[in-house]
């Protein structure tokens, strides 16, 4: 679920909402916090799968000469 913040900059870039919450979402994970990995290594160990598939969607639709009619995927 996308998080908002209201004392937050408003992000212009394609997939803000998607990449603002995989970014925490990694941030807050077990593995960086008490095993004191890296985000990328987490990542390619597969924590917050969910959200990287919908920031991929998200990027993908970007390139999909459909979009300009659908919109976006993603928030």
């Amino acid at each position: 679920m996308p998080k908002y913040y209201e004392e937050k900059e408003v992000d212009g870039q394609a997939c803000a909402g998607v990449r603002e919450d995989l970014r925490q979402c990694l941030l807050e994970s077990a593995c960086v916090l008490h095993e004191n990995k890296s985000p990328r290594q987490c990542l390619k160990e597969g924590h917050c799968r969910s959200l990287q598939m919908t920031f991929f969607a998200c990027k993908r639709s970007m390139l999909d000469t459909r979009a300009r009619f659908r919109g976006r995927k993603g928030y």
